[in-house]
């Protein structure tokens, strides 16, 4: 039976990269992403059913009166990102293991859906002051995004304790290692 495994950390802690190399570099694992749902229209190339299933609002909104979503959030307002159930369910379902790349509350509420059947991951900075330094360091932000991200950060910091495992990134390679033997032991590789 296929699993599900739950990635979360705060912005600028390398969730991103840890989960793209594991996906990138170790087929093995039959890892997926699972496609979400959002309100807002495509960017650029993005396309329907590929990096999102694109609803509009008064659709999403449907979706979560009936109980669709493992999970929503509403990002800004009239712009909603979720997942649906039987999206993933359907991706279990071909044989992927589906990765979640989430924000903390979503996380911890697909790991209390799934239960035993998910992993849940949350990748911590070293420090507030270094995940500032690497926010700084990608040039994409303005300073006061920047203050939002760190503000941001300290509060998702205390829904680590909610997580089955905390992988603290202070060298990339290192946490990248233990996110594959965390991983691959749950898949039971």
């Amino acid at each position: 039976m296929r699993k599900v495994i739950i990635v979360s950390a705060p912005s600028g802690s390398g969730k991103s990269t840890i989960v793209n190399w594991l996906m990138q570099e170790h087929p093995e694992l039959h890892l997926a992403f699972s496609v979400s749902c959002t309100s807002r229209p495509p960017r650029g190339t993005e396309q329907n059913g590929v990096e999102y299933f694109f609803l509009s609002v008064e659709e999403f909104r449907e979706k979560i009166e009936a109980g669709e979503f493992l999970e929503y959030e509403e990002v800004y307002k009239n712009c909603y990102y979720g997942t649906l159930k039987r999206q993933v369910e359907r991706q279990l379902r071909s044989g992927q293991n589906v990765v979640f790349d989430v924000d903390v509350k979503g996380g911890v509420n697909i790991k209390r859906y799934y239960g035993d059947r998910a992993l849940s991951l949350f990748i911590q900075p070293p420090s507030i002051a270094e995940l500032r330094r690497r926010l700084e360091k990608r040039g994409t932000d303005t300073p006061e995004a920047i203050n939002d991200r760190i503000a941001k950060a300290e509060y998702e910091l205390t829904f680590a304790p909610q997580f089955d495992h905390v992988i603290v990134n202070d060298n990339l390679d290192i946490a990248k290692q233990e996110t594959l033997q965390i991983v691959s032991q749950f898949l039971d590789m």
